[in-house]
Parts: C-alpha cells; sequence; structure tokens
C-alpha cells in the first residue's frame, strides 16, 4: 500500500455508549494517512500511535465527511461500527483533508486507479 496523502490530527472515536461524547484515541497529534491499495483497488485510511492502529476505515462511495467546527470533523464508518473524529491545528489543515476524503471517495465511486487521482483526465475526441 502506498501513501497518498498524510497529515497531522488528534483521533477520536464515538462513546459506543452514549454515541454521543468523543473518546480520545490518540494522546497527542498523530499522522492520519490516505492509502491506496492497489492489489484489492481498495482506498483506506490509516492511523497508527505506537503499535496500535487509531484509525483503519476503508472508504466507500456513500461516506461522509462532516465538518462540525473550524478545526474538527467528523465520519461513521459502517464496517469498523464507530464514528471517527478528527482534530485539526488549523482550518486550512482540515479543509485539505476534507478535499482528499471527497477527491479518494469520487475516485472509489469511480473505480479509478492511483494514477488519475488529482490528475486530468482527457476523454479521446
Amino acid at each position: 500500500e502506498q501513501p497518498i496523502f498524510s497529515c497531522k490530527a488528534h483521533v477520536f472515536h464515538i462513546d459506543p455508549k452514549t454515541k454521543r461524547s468523543w473518546i480520545p484515541a490518540s494522546s497527542t497529534a498523530v499522522s492520519v494517512s490516505f492509502f491506496y491499495d492497489s492489489t484489492r483497488q481498495l482506498y483506506r485510511i490509516i492511523s497508527v500511535e505506537g503499535t496500535k492502529a487509531v484509525i483503519n476505515s476503508t472508504i466507500t462511495p456513500n461516506m461522509m465527511f462532516t465538518k462540525t467546527s473550524q478545526k474538527f470533523g467528523q465520519w461513521s464508518d459502517m464496517r469498523a461500527n464507530t464514528v471517527y473524529g478528527l482534530g485539526f491545528s488549523t482550518e486550512g489543515e482540515l479543509n485539505k483533508f476534507i478535499e482528499k476524503f471527497q477527491e479518494v471517495k469520487e475516485a472509489t465511486r469511480a473505480g479509478k486507479s492511483n494514477g488519475t487521482l488529482g490528475g486530468n483526465t482527457s476523454l479521446p475526441g
């Protein structure tokens, strides 16, 4: 798997009991990366703190990333049966993450390979 985008953020998981409060999953801002698995043609968001995976989320075409404040956003992962939250140090970093999330989601929907991400695809005419 190849990382295609990385950033730093504080990682949270939704409290499974209340579904209302956030539980910190990382003790500090950790690297959060988008990976492309070319053998399975999947995009995943992965974050590891030490030896513990705090995020391992396969992106599906119907996933929604919601910006809930200037520096915080969240998405629901049905397969992992959780909601992930990310806290960024700046709004700009959050916006970059959102852009990449949308890009990867579109690529998932279109079934594109990693090579076309971010590039202009011209149709033969």
